[in-house]
């Protein structure tokens, strides 16, 4: 694809597959008056899709998600094809990404001067630069070979204009309060627009349990388990019915008995 100029839009696309990282980089592409956004996916393979059928000047792109990864997905890019800045929590990965001739790495959470730094990179780059390599290798082979992805020790969780990292440590409790979550931490309380579906994805399974339709609480910050309820922090947390059985589970696990 022909390098854009300064004459005209610069068209781009976003995947990631946490939507408030998506609405944030949709966000900033609004605010960027060069910048067309054609599409956002949280479905990678979706995502690969519309670019080898519409193609785009640019692509952000996160690296961990589901089925595939961002890296995968890079490598499955049309060639020549578009510019590639990825977007990550992760710093680990900023070798293989300039490996892959990405135009920048963008580590979460994002700032807008810095998405603006990687735009410019991306307007300024020769256009004889490429993202993907000429012959990509099929899936299978590069599921083999891709890195072991590191075990995340925090979360981001949208927190007014600005996404907010929560270490896992520091986590008390969370509370479902209709479309909000209350997150109970060692140090505050944090109010997010977040479903409880969402946060039951990321957060490790061997760490957390969730005990209520309301709740979800920190194994290793439950100070007693007395019939229907828990006491984290001072507090009285009901254990739902439903909720019951796996939670007595869970802490067998847990050696807590």
């Amino acid at each position: 694809m022909d390098n854009a100029t300064p004459s005209r839009k610069l068209t781009c696309v976003i995947i990631d597959d946490e939507p408030l990282a998506l609405d944030l980089l949709a966000g900033y592409c609004a605010q960027v008056p060069y910048l067309e956004l054609k599409g956002q996916f949280h479905d990678a393979l979706v995502g690969l899709a519309f670019v080898q059928d519409n193609p785009v000047d640019v692509v952000f792109v996160d690296i961990h998600m589901p089925r595939i990864t961002g890296l995968q997905l890079v490598q499955l890019l049309p060639s020549p094809g578009p510019k590639v800045v990825f977007t990550t929590a992760y710093d680990q990965y900023a070798v293989q990404s300039y490996e892959l001739s990405a135009a920048d790495y963008l580590l979460k959470p994002i700032a807008f001067e810095r998405f603006v730094q990687a735009v410019n990179k991306v307007r300024q780059a020769p256009a004889t630069a490429s993202a993907a390599p000429a012959a990509a290798p099929p899936l299978p082979a590069l599921a083999e070979t891709a890195p072991v992805p590191v075990v995340p020790d925090a979360m981001f969780v949208k927190n007014e204009h600005r996404l907010q990292r929560v270490a896992f440590n520091d986590i008390l409790y969370i509370e479902g309060m209709k479309e909000y979550l209350m997150i109970y931490t060692l140090g505050s309380k944090i109010l997010t627009l977040q479903s409880f579906k969402r946060v039951e994805e990321v957060l490790p399974p061997d760490r957390f349990a969730r005990i209520h339709k309301s709740y979800i609480v920190a194994l290793n910050h439950i100070e007693h388990v007395e019939r229907s309820k828990v006491q984290v922090a001072g507090r009285l947390l009901p254990i739902g019915d439903t909720y019951r059985d796996s939670f007595a589970a869970t802490i067998r696990a847990y050696n807590l008995l």
